[in-house]
C-alpha cells in the first residue's frame, strides 16, 4: 500500500463510524487519477488554499470596513478561525478532520468586497439575485483555474454550499462547519466591536454570559464544549447553550452589525458596487480577457460574467476601480 491507501485504511480503525471516509467519497465530476500522498479531502483543502479566492479575502470585509488597525477581522482570518474551532470539534468527535477543514477554507470564497453590505448590493443589482454561499460554490466549480474550477469532492461542495443558517450539509463534517462559523463570527465580532469602543464586555446581555461565559475564552470553550457533548448521529448543542447563543446572535445583529457606529459606511460601499456592476455592464468589453472570453464562448450571460467579476473583488480593488472609472484624475502636465 501507498501512504494515500495507509491513511485511507487506518480511518477505518480511528475515526467514528458516522464519519465520512475518504476511500467512500462520492467524487468529483471530473474523475482523476489518485495521488499516492494524499486522500481527496487533503488534495481539495489543498486546492482551496492555494487559490486565488482564498487569498483575496485578506482584504474583504469581515464587519468593519477598511478599519485603522491591524488586529480587526478580515474574511480570511475568520476563515481562518473556522476552521481552527471546526477543527476541535471534528478531532473531538472522531470525524474526517481533512474534510472539515476543506469545508471551513472554502465556505467563504464567494463572499464579496465589503461583506454582507456588497452581498445586498448584488443582490440588488443582478438579475439573478446573489448569496454568498451559492457563489463560494460557483467559485470552486467554474470560476477558479481560469474556468476550469477546483473539482472538488462531492462533500466539500455539499458544506460549502450549505454552511448558512438555512443550509443542510449532509455529511456530519458539513455539519460541525456549519455551527463553527456561528461560533467564530459571534465571539470574533465581540472582540473587534469592543475593540472599537462600540461595546464593552459589560454590554452582554447577563442572561446569556451566565449560560456562555463572561469572556470570549469562556464562551467559546462553552459553545464547543456542548457540540462535543451532545453530538452523535447529528451535530448539535445542548438547548438551553443554543438558545444563549442565538440570543447572543440576535443581541449582535441589534448592537453591532446594525449600528450606524460600525455600519455607517457601507451606504456608501452599496452606491458604489450597484454603479460598477451597472459600468461593466454597459462595457464588458472592459472586462479581464478572462471574462470577456466566457461571453464571447457563449458560456455565460453578461449579467452573470459582471457579477462574478465584482464579487470577485477584493475590498481595495474594487475601490481602485471605482476611482478610475468615476474619480477626475489630477492635471499632471
Amino acid at each position: 500500500m501507498n501512504i494515500r491507501e495507509t491513511t485511507e485504511k487506518t480511518e477505518h480503525v480511528i475515526l467514528s463510524k458516522y464519519a465520512s471516509f475518504s476511500d467512500s467519497s462520492r467524487g468529483r465530476d471530473r474523475e482523476e487519477k489518485q495521488d499516492a500522498l494524499r486522500t481527496v479531502y487533503q488534495r481539495d483543502r489543498d486546492r482551496i488554499l492555494h487559490c486565488n479566492s482564498f487569498r483575496r479575502m485578506k482584504h474583504k470585509t469581515q464587519v468593519f470596513l477598511s478599519p485603522e488597525g491591524d488586529h480587526y477581522r478580515t474574511r480570511l482570518t475568520h476563515t481562518l478561525e473556522v476552521s481552527q474551532i471546526a477543527r476541535t470539534i471534528s478531532r473531538a468527535l472522531r470525524l474526517n478532520e481533512d474534510l472539515t477543514e476543506a469545508i471551513a477554507l472554502g465556505h467563504d470564497l464567494g463572499h464579496t468586497p465589503f461583506g454582507h453590505a456588497g452581498e445586498r448590493a448584488l443582490n440588488k443589482a443582478c438579475k439573478f439575485g446573489f448569496v454568498h454561499s451559492d457563489h463560494s460554490l460557483r467559485v470552486v466549480e467554474k470560476l477558479e483555474n481560469s474556468g476550469e474550477g477546483l473539482n472538488l469532492t462531492w462533500e466539500v461542495r455539499d458544506g460549502i454550499v450549505n454552511h448558512r443558517t438555512s443550509g443542510n450539509p449532509t455529511t456530519l463534517e458539513g455539519q460541525v462547519v456549519r455551527l463553527s462559523d456561528k461560533i467564530a463570527y459571534i465571539n470574533h465580532d465581540i472582540d473587534d466591536a469592543i475593540r472599537a469602543g462600540i461595546l464593552t464586555e459589560a454590554d452582554l446581555p447577563e442572561e446569556y454570559c451566565k449560560v456562555l461565559g463572561f469572556s470570549k475564552g469562556e464562551r467559546l470553550d462553552t459553545m464547543v464544549g456542548s457540540i462535543v457533548t451532545n453530538s452523535d448521529k447529528v451535530i448539535k448543542m445542548d438547548p438551553d447553550v443554543e438558545k444563549a447563543m442565538s440570543g447572543l446572535r440576535q443581541f449582535m445583529f441589534k448592537n453591532v452589525y446594525s449600528n450606524p457606529a460600525a455600519k455607517g459606511e457601507e451606504v456608501k460601499a452599496v452606491a458604489m458596487i450597484i454603479q460598477l456592476y451597472e459600468y461593466y455592464l454597459e462595457h464588458v468589453d472592459e472586462l479581464p480577457e478572462m471574462y470577456i472570453k466566457y461571453i464571447k464562448d457563449k458560456k455565460e450571460i453578461e449579467d452573470r460574467v459582471v457579477c462574478d467579476y465584482i464579487a470577485g473583488m477584493s475590498d481595495s480593488y474594487s475601490i481602485k476601480k471605482f476611482e478610475e472609472l468615476f474619480v477626475p484624475a489630477a492635471w499632471n502636465k
